[in-house]
């Protein structure tokens, strides 16, 4: 069976009061629209195709190559959405299910159930539904006596009795593709808002003979939509309450749920200790056994076992296994980090590696270095790796002792085993098993003191 999906993308979302597109709004650092998209991906879909009318550069800029584009330069209606996927769709064989941008919390496996259902029933619409204590403002589902799908009702038309059903549409439906693009003709905007609803196609494949199904997905908050920023927070919170437990579930320990964010796209291993106030996001990789202190943010890094990241900012970075990092650290732009390495409070690592037991202990600045195994930095210590114009490299050999507040002007190289001098300013290479003193020879003017104090 080949699988197709729309990704209704189109509309302004007025009520998110914001220049930025509804659907590229982020739950838990990923728009709603990538979260659409990427658990389509996960199960396979052959072809995507998202639907964009409103800032529609922002969202190809979003997604990229990742889906097909159709434009909707009229917002005229969900049905009259998917008319305009009808180039890139018509005539194929195959499922077809359309969904939305703006659904951030329906997982590839609810998708999956779908598409599966709707095959084993050999139906032609298969409706995603969910049951609610509060349906307001959803269409019901309106079955005969045998459980059959009759139609959908929205709350406007229902009459008291409908009004009592607690199973919803959420707008998510399977179509086998052909006859989807066969009753999308059938459509009319025959009603107040002058639109073409998706909803109508219920009753229009009933009338063409066709079978019509409802899938009732057990868990309705999956299927909520986001149109406002409390829906949107809401979102959030469920999101990240959903990925807690799952690592929570597979041996990660999360001191406060509620106050850490994991992106979803994290693996971590076991026995990892995650302390409040963290947020992890990106493709992160934590190895086994690491500690996480309060208030750390890791993006897009790997972190190795048994390493320690307390209070620290860690960005497209690589950090070994044993090593500790923090606190009030910030390491960025494609750092190499070794093991058993040490990297201490307010230190920056930009664009520099740290082979394997290298250390910065205390208040530096290292960017665009390569420091050798055991280089140990002293307090204040900086490499000036940028001349006005272009950046340049430092590279300081294994087993060098750099001196408190040495200050390496690159390009330069420090080569193994040798001591800086403190306060030093390195400008020339230094050999190996060499002392570099680089600094203004200490005179001492007896009694000058009092002289300035009279002045």
């Amino acid at each position: 069976m080949n699988k197709y999906a729309v990704v209704l993308a189109a509309g302004k979302g007025t009520r998110m009061k914001s220049s930025l597109h509804k659907v590229l709004h982020q739950v838990l650092g990923k728009s709603m629209v990538d979260h659409a998209v990427t658990n389509l991906e996960k199960i396979g879909v052959d072809k995507i195709v998202t639907v964009i009318g409103y800032e529609a550069e922002s969202v190809r800029a979003e997604l990229q190559d990742r889906v097909e584009y159709a434009m909707q330069t009229e917002q005229l209606g969900t049905g009259h959405a998917v008319m305009m996927t009808k180039e890139l769709l018509e005539g194929l064989d195959g499922v077809t299910i359309v969904t939305y941008g703006d659904v951030p919390l329906l997982t590839e496996q609810t998708i999956s159930n779908l598409f599966d259902y709707h095959q084993s029933q050999k139906a032609a619409i298969t409706i995603l539904t969910a049951c609610t204590d509060n349906p307001t403002g959803y269409g019901r589902i309106i079955r005969d006596e045998e459980g059959n799908v009759l139609r959908i009702v929205e709350q406007k038309d229902a009459n008291t009795e409908e009004l009592l059903v607690k199973e919803i549409n959420t707008g998510v439906c399977c179509y086998d593709n052909k006859v989807l693009f066969e009753a999308l003709t059938k459509i009319t905007n025959n009603n107040s808002q002058g639109e073409y609803y998706l909803t109508d196609l219920v009753g229009i494949i009933r009338d063409m003979g066709l079978k019509v199904v409802a899938y009732v997905n057990e868990d309705f908050e999956e299927t909520l939509g986001v149109n406002d920023r409390v829906q949107l927070a809401y979102a959030e919170k469920v999101l990240r309450k959903r990925i807690n437990e799952f690592h929570m579930r597979n041996g990660v320990t999360i001191i406060d749920p509620e106050a850490t964010y994991i992106g979803t796209d994290v693996q971590i291993g076991q026995d990892v200790i995650i302390y409040p106030g963290t947020m992890i996001t990106g493709p992160s990789i934590i190895a086994n056994n690491v500690v996480i202190g309060a208030n750390s943010q890791i993006i897009n890094s790997t972190i190795g076992e048994h390493t320690t990241i307390n209070a620290s900012v860690i960005s497209d970075s690589i950090i070994g296994a044993s090593t500790t990092v923090g606190p009030f650290a910030h390491i960025r732009m494609h750092a190499e980090i070794g093991n058993k390495a040490r990297i201490g409070n307010f230190v920056e690592i930009k664009k520099s590696v740290f082979k394997d037991g290298a250390k910065s202990a205390h208040l530096s600045y290292i960017g665009d270095a390569e420091l050798g195994e055991n280089v140990n930095m002293g307090c204040g210590s900086i490499t000036v790796n940028y001349d006005g114009k272009n950046k340049h490299k430092t590279v300081i050999g294994a087993n060098t002792m750099v001196g408190c507040n040495v200050n390496l002007v690159a390009p330069v190289t420090v080569e193994p085993n040798a001591y800086l001098a403190a306060g030093s300013t390195i400008t020339k290479n230094v050999p190996e098993d060499a002392l570099a003193i680089a600094r203004s020879k200490q005179e001492n003017k007896e009694g000058y003191a009092k002289v300035i104090r009279q002045k």
